[in-house]
């Protein structure tokens, strides 16, 4: 929809040709005569608009006159929100959006006035270079219910951490003062002391979620593994639930990522 918005920001008149009634895919229509990218992508959307119109008559009562042979059943199901912005959606998915924007905004003069977004020399190229971004994504998977909230495996936030704090955070305050500082005189204490700090941060946010509520966390808790092994210190923490409660521990060797080839 942001997208759309900028390409209709003072659209010439005659830019939208026959098709006032959408001025994008009048656009898109128009553009596609000239570039072949965009030619493309109008194919597409032809296509996807047929099958789509096709589902409409299934659904009024001539589905059996189109079942035998058909290959309806693969036909997407494009949401009323997907089918309002058709045009854009298609560009993005077949990662082309940013070239047709690009090649808009390199012959702006023809499509649009000179007052318009895309005629600005550094706001029209900043649009499609942010758009090269989402154009590299691939949108192949669906949302599940619980998409935002589900937890990553602990292998996955090691990584995660590891990379975030690789950038290091010397600039910046930290949001609170460290825990049980003591004066050391080694050279390497300033950084000790704030890998301490980003070690913290990672097992704060270790177990944020919308579906469980953590009641109590304490770090240094000892955890004895079997009999002949010694005891090990982590992270312990009490979750809450809708219906039960949870307990989790996690070795500080592990969130540290000095885990190495130990058991």
């Amino acid at each position: 929809g942001v997208v759309e918005a900028c390409l209709l920001h003072m659209l010439k008149r005659r830019a939208a040709g026959f098709l006032r009634t959408d001025k994008v895919a009048a656009l898109f229509t128009k553009v596609g005569k000239t570039c072949a990218i965009a030619g493309d992508v109008c194919k597409k959307v032809q296509e996807l608009q047929q099958q789509v119109e096709s589902r409409k008559n299934q659904a009024n009562g001539q589905e059996p006159l189109k079942r035998q042979g058909s290959t309806t059943s693969k036909t997407p199901v494009l949401t009323p929100q997907a089918i309002k912005h058709i045009w854009v959606r298609t560009a993005l998915i077949e990662k082309v959006l940013d070239k047709i924007v690009q090649y808009i905004v390199d012959n702006c003069s023809k499509y649009y006035e000179k007052e318009a977004l895309l005629a600005d020399p550094v706001c029209g190229p900043i649009l499609a270079s942010l758009l090269v971004g989402p154009c590299a994504l691939e949108y192949t998977k669906l949302k599940t219910a619980d998409h935002y909230w589900t937890d990553p495996s602990a292998d996955e936030l090691v990584q995660r951490h590891r990379i975030h704090g690789a950038h290091g955070r010397q600039d910046s305050p930290s949001k609170r003062p460290a825990l049980g500082i003591r004066k050391r005189h080694s050279s390497g204490s300033t950084s000790e002391d704030r890998f301490a700090a980003s070690a913290r941060e990672y097992v704060e946010s270790l177990h944020q979620n919308s579906r469980i509520h953590l009641l109590y966390g304490k770090n240094n808790v000892l955890v004895q593994p079997k009999d002949d092994l010694e005891a090990i210190p982590g992270y312990l923490s009490l979750h809450q639930s809708a219906d039960s409660l949870t307990l989790k521990w996690t070795p500080n060797q592990l969130m540290n990522g000095t885990l190495g080839d130990s058991e």
